[in-house]
């Protein structure tokens, strides 16, 4: 007999929301020792149950909350959980992260995903307490935002008070790029999962746990969780998370991405942004920072609550994040810090992404200076640095008036709509607004936004090795000879090996589920580290071996893959935008510089085993990664490469 495994709570709860019916199921030994966790359980339950002819906003679509054998442990930081779904805003495969409190209690209650799936007659929302699970009338919920959602179900538990997840006005109205809020600021922000639960007239999920997690070392994972927090707390890298990351938060990177020319500013036209310093992170700090919070069990606290005391924007909001503050700031021209703090306030409220949501403000700024959308079908003038429009613009997306009906599209189709050559102006992939990156002073950051499954996103491939030039680091795993070359953030050179290692390692943990720091910036964690937690967590021999753990990755990464495949994407969509391909860099370091993405490109599919010309992949990988059945049904659909 199989031993039972540790490290999860060992249930699945499957809720029918049409039918009005609640299943516990037991989680499956084999998904967890195929799949570990998180997006990776969630990617082999989408595949199997949600096929290509099902809409993101069809009731046959799943929406699934992923958990993984870190969450909720005392192995820091323990706080993250996934959603994954077919995402309304791009069409094929949607994933989005968030951090708190809200994936421990559910692991606590005794379930490592919610699988849910058809559409509710009514409003009504999901009251987790235990093992104790019903779905609750939401009527005198809608229409309500993130804070009063909360305040309101918090209200009706009592104490102690539940996690909630929720979604705002803007998951109502079917915002593409709508997001799902838990504990009023943690959001899993990208893709527009949360149009996906305001389709299904789930308004929210909350979750109140009293179980423990039983792992199978104690001991064990005792020594390596404090072993984790003394690499975050001292030493040469925690002096990096102490210094910046726990002082600024993510916001201490927009000096760093200036001085580079990597800073995304007017709507990606250049990577420098002469203001820079109004929006940093010593303002930030200085002026306005009043509090700070952590996830679950962080050695770091990066998350900062910030208060505008003066002026029109007065208010309190937790961040802006480093993403939000290019997305909203400097991508936008806005040096008014207050007006993006409140831009961010309104994102979280309503609950939207703050990337794509600059992203189409940006938008709508260019459309507006370059004269292809006037003054009437705005409503308002939109020129670049006005914070007053943009903050404007945060109302008018959410509640799709005027304008904001458009832009609530998401940018892609925006630009369908508006017409007269704004397409060249939308900067996405695969339907995504590109987050805060340029490939042209970072070359293997136009390779990540080009493959990733979501679309251009970073936090699935993204590499700072090369970004900060992490020579040691990098000869230490790849050799002297290579790491020369990937140091470069201008070279081509292995950038694609350097791209397909990172993607697999965040494989790894956006499985687990842990945060990206330590893997990403800085650099400390790496597989063999992954290879001696798993085991004392799970009792997965499997896992205690960097090959095992490695084909794991690989295993997650070809089955999402395969997800869009079925869906018709190939090499032709893991491209960029032309602003990124042909317009050089007009200044900064990489003055003249433009993503040569082909010779990278190339080298990721061979070293993933794909086909070069088209992008498939091959029987062969697929089956080497013990996905068989997923070679066949890409064959079906005649979606697998010849040979």
């Amino acid at each position: 007999m199989m031993p039972a495994l540790k490290g999860y709570a060992g249930q699945i709860l499957r809720v029918d929301l049409t039918r009005g019916k609640i299943l516990k199921r037991p989680l499956p030994p084999d998904l967890a020792r195929g799949y570990i966790g998180g997006s990776g359980m969630g990617a082999r339950i989408l595949y199997d149950e949600v096929p290509p002819e099902v809409k993101p906003l069809s009731p046959k679509n799943h929406l699934i909350f992923a958990t993984g054998p870190v969450t909720g442990t005392i192995y820091p930081p323990s706080g993250r959980y996934c959603v994954v779904t077919r995402a309304p805003l791009t069409g094929i495969w949607g994933e989005a992260h968030s951090g708190g409190y809200w994936g421990p209690e559910l692991k606590y209650a005794g379930y490592d995903l919610i699988v849910i799936y058809g559409r509710a007659p009514k409003p009504i929302y999901l009251a987790i307490d235990d093992d104790e699970v019903e779905l609750r009338d939401a009527k005198h919920l809608w229409g309500k935002n993130i804070a009063e959602t909360t305040d309101a179900i918090e209200k009706e538990f009592g104490e102690p008070k539940p996690c909630v997840a929720c979604i705002g006005q803007a998951g109502e109205n079917l915002v593409r790029f709508a997001c799902i809020v838990n504990e009023r600021s943690r959001v899993a922000g990208r893709t527009g999962v949360g149009a996906v639960m305001g389709s299904k007239r789930l308004k929210a999920v909350a979750v109140r746990g009293s179980k423990g997690v039983e792992v199978a070392d104690f001991d064990r994972v005792c020594e390596l969780a404090e072993e984790s927090h003394e690499r975050y707390t001292t030493g040469e890298w925690g002096e990096v998370c102490q210094d910046s990351l726990y002082r600024y938060g993510t916001l201490g990177l927009v000096d760093w991405e200036n001085e580079i020319g990597r800073l995304p500013t007017k709507g990606h036209q250049t990577g420098v942004f002469e203001h820079a310093r109004e929006i940093g992170p010593e303002r930030f700090v200085r002026e306005f920072v009043v509090h700070r919070r952590s996830c679950m069990n962080c050695s770091i606290q990066c998350k900062k609550v910030s208060r505008a005391r003066e002026g029109p924007h007065v208010g309190i909001t937790e961040g802006p994040e480093y993403e939000t503050i290019v997305a909203l700031g400097s991508n936008c021209l806005v040096r008014d810090f207050p007006a993006v703090m409140r831009a961010n306030q309104l994102c979280n409220l309503y609950g939207m992404d703050t990337i794509s949501c600059g992203g189409a403000v940006s938008f709508a700024f260019e459309c507006y200076d370059r004269g292809v959308l006037s003054k009437e079908k705005a409503g308002m003038p939109l020129r670049w640095g006005d914070g007053n429009a943009e903050v404007k613009l945060m109302k008018l997306i959410a509640f799709r008036k005027g304008i904001g009906n458009v832009l609530a599209e998401g940018m892609r189709e925006a630009a369908r709509r508006i017409g007269k050559g704004s397409e060249r102006w939308a900067i996405q992939v695969k339907g995504l607004e590109v987050s805060g990156q340029d490939g042209r002073p970072h070359q293997s950051a136009g390779l990540t936004h080009a493959i990733s499954v979501i679309g251009a996103a970073h936090l699935r491939a993204l590499s700072s090795l090369d970004e900060l030039d992490y020579r040691k680091t990098l000869t230490k795993r790849f050799g002297k000879e290579r790491a020369k070359a990937m140091g470069d953030r201008l070279s081509t050179k292995y950038k694609g090996l350097l791209v397909k290692d990172v993607e697999d390692l965040y494989a790894v943990v956006d499985s687990l589920i842990t945060c990206k720091y330590g893997t990403m910036w800085p650099p400390m964690f790496y597989f063999n580290d992954y290879a001696e937690l798993l085991p004392a967590l799970t009792g997965i021999e499997e896992f205690g071996k960097v090959k095992g753990l490695r084909i794991a990755a690989e295993r997650i990464v070809n089955l999402k893959r395969a997800y869009n495949a079925r869906l018709g994407l190939d090499r032709k969509d893991d491209t960029l935008p032309n602003r990124f391909l042909k317009d050089p860099m007009p200044d900064g370091p990489a003055k003249g510089k433009v993503v040569d993405l082909k010779p990278m490109l190339d080298e990721y599919y061979r070293e993933r085993g794909w086909d070069v010309r088209t992008g498939l992949q091959k029987r062969k990988t697929l089956e080497r990664f013990g996905l068989t059945d997923v070679a066949q049904d890409l064959t079906k659909h005649r979606r697998i490469a010849k040979g």
